[in-house]
């Protein structure tokens, strides 16, 4: 597999399953990272309440609640992707960054 590479993708960082990465600001990957371990906790909430056999319905509300936050973090990640690696791509030409997001968020909308 080819190593492709962007502004916003500096070859000296750890590559994930595609081959490509980005470099974020601090404070972006504090953001990030901040709101994760907040749905971790969430979750583990969720693992208490299945543990203490709390009420179906007060689980599936905090399960919504997940969800909630999941897709709130995903927006802001999106958000993040356009603004940075695809439009930076368009502009050098890599048109098919744009074929990439569409496929993306219709595995994201499901």
């Amino acid at each position: 597999m080819s190593e492709e590479k962007c502004c916003c993708r500096p070859a000296e960082e750890v590559q994930n399953c595609c081959g490509r990465t980005k470099h974020r600001s601090e404070a972006e990957q504090r953001d990030l990272m901040n709101r994760l371990k907040r749905i971790e906790g969430q979750v583990r909430g969720l693992q208490n309440m299945l543990e203490q056999n709390a009420y179906c319905p007060d689980i599936m509300v905090q399960v919504s609640a997940v969800n909630c936050a999941l897709n709130s973090f995903n927006k802001q990640l999106l958000a993040s992707h356009i603004r940075s690696c695809v439009t930076e791509d368009i502009r050098q030409g890599r048109d098919e960054t744009v074929d990439e997001l569409v496929t993306v968020l219709q595995k994201v909308m499901k």
